[in-house]
């Protein structure tokens, strides 16, 4: 060849190779880097189609199974099941031909074997091709005391409730119960048209019991709210002996309408202690608290220290509703906000977070909802921490809500579980604006003996929040068993 038809083609050589290495380093990266997110991408049609044609790894609990998979044609597709369904469908949520939620979601890549920190386990299996099973999700949650916390509240007869119960000291989220709910079998069909139907029925119902009411809706949290507006009183130098305003009404600077209490008794008195005003749940002395001394911005900084504003992650991709203190420069809304009505809306997950604060001297560790991740082969390939997620108190501080809390359940508007495991709490109960029901909260923790639960406790319908009492006193006798 002539020299310039050499060099052309040498070129040309040099091009191609440089082509097929950007090639090559294309493919790797999206091997390597992009995998996942093409396999979860709504624009890929496999992400659906194969869903099911992958042995997907069981939930656990106690040793328990509590969502798995068995083979059905053959072996070529795998259907889940959950076991006592409508009981743990907060936790394990389902997974179905359209979408996963709860548990099947957080830990979506373990269950379905495609996580990296399954790679050497599943080696082997992939290297000869053979299908990768999932790994096992190990959940926080106590199995019998989940099972105690869904059937008082089912039988409560009440319009929608739910419970959490925290352990104080690590965050482990050990019941998480929602009424009404559902059962996942039926979501979760193989059956595209049945499950088409099933989700389409349950949206329907008025209550939506696809929602998880613990985690994923918001209610004002009535007087249960005057813990976080203590604790900024504690914050601005109080004790719980210190005396503060009561009186029959309180009418907040530039309000018209005066704020009463629900009862006589101690709140009519002019000046009271701290303790006795939190024991009694005097609405005129935290209407007060919260709209002039320590004030809106002093209650609106403690609310945010124990977590209000910001959703709550529980696990990668699954998070609990932001709780929200309002912003506002009305000292009536301030008022009305401060008593846990108004714009103040909370989770219950939220107000057991407050209450482990109190508990666990001040701290509030982060909840999580799953204890350990093992391979296929039964190695563990992840495992909870503790971890804190805030300090909204000091010690002191703490101790002295503790004492406040126990003080509701000696001589407060708690007094009726005297002798129960719960050792200390608070009521709340909430208007509802043109509902014949209310939403009656009861906070607390147990048992007496060795305080390390923090359970809240809603239920709507008639009455006051001391009625939600005995389901928490049930909920940590089982915790306690």
């Amino acid at each position: 060849m002539r020299p310039g038809i050499d060099r052309a083609v040498g070129r040309t050589w040099v091009l191609t190779l440089l082509m097929i290495l950007a090639l090559m380093v294309n493919i790797t990266y999206v091997q390597a880097f992009q995998a996942q997110d093409l396999r979860d991408s709504a624009l890929n049609p496999r992400r659906l189609t194969d869903r099911f044609t992958v042995d997907r790894g069981p939930i656990v609990a106690d040793g328990e199974r509590l969502a798995w998979s068995e083979p059905v044609d053959g072996g070529e597709r795998y259907q889940r099941h959950y076991k006592d369904g409508p009981a743990f469908a907060p936790v394990t949520g389902y997974f179905s031909v359209f979408s996963e939620t709860g548990l099947e979601a957080a830990a979506n890549h373990v269950l379905d074997g495609t996580d990296p920190r399954l790679a050497t386990a599943n080696l082997v299996d992939r290297l000869i091709g053979e299908p990768v099973p999932g790994g096992t999700v190990e959940a926080t949650v106590d199995a019998d005391a989940q099972r105690v916390a869904y059937r008082v509240l089912w039988e409560a007869d009440v319009r929608r409730a739910a419970a959490v119960a925290l352990d104080a000291e690590t965050g482990a989220i050990l019941v998480m119960a929602s009424t009404p709910s559902y059962d996942p079998d039926a979501v979760s069909t193989l059956d595209r048209e049945k499950a088409q139907e099933e989700i389409e029925r349950l949206n329907d119902r008025p209550l939506k019991p696809l929602l998880n009411k613990a985690t994923d809706e918001v209610y004002p949290p009535g007087s249960s709210f005057k813990t976080v507006v203590a604790a900024a009183k504690l914050e601005a130098g109080a004790s719980k002996n210190t005396r503060v305003r009561a009186g029959a009404s309180y009418r907040a600077p530039q309000s018209g309408q005066p704020i009463g209490n629900s009862h006589g008794g101690a709140c009519s008195r002019n000046a009271i202690p701290l303790i006795e005003a939190y024991a009694e749940s005097c609405n005129t002395t935290f209407a007060y608290l919260g709209a002039e001394e320590p004030g809106h911005d002093a209650v609106a900084e403690e609310a945010s220290e124990f977590g209000f504003g910001e959703r709550i992650e529980i696990e990668d991709g699954l998070a609990a509703a932001a709780s929200v203190f309002p912003d506002t420069d009305s000292p009536a809304l301030s008022a009305l906000a401060s008593i846990g009505q108004g714009s103040t809306v909370a989770t219950p997950l939220q107000m057991a977070m407050v209450v482990a604060g109190v508990l666990n001297d001040g701290e509030i560790m982060k909840p999580h909802l799953i204890a350990e991740l093992r391979a296929p082969d039964g190695g563990s390939v992840g495992r909870a921490a503790p971890e804190r997620l805030a300090r909204p108190l000091t010690s002191e501080e703490a101790a002295q809500l503790r004492d406040m809390m126990e003080a509701v359940v000696d001589s407060g508007t708690g007094r009726s579980l005297r002798g129960t495991s719960v050792r200390g709490g608070k009521t709340g109960t909430a208007d509802v604006a043109g509902k014949s029901y209310n939403d009656r909260w009861f906070i607390g923790f147990g048992p007496r003996e060795d305080p390390r639960y923090a359970v809240a406790v809603l239920t709507e319908a008639p009455g006051s929040g001391i009625e939600s009492g005995p389901i928490a006193a049930e909920i940590i006798d089982a915790l306690a068993a």
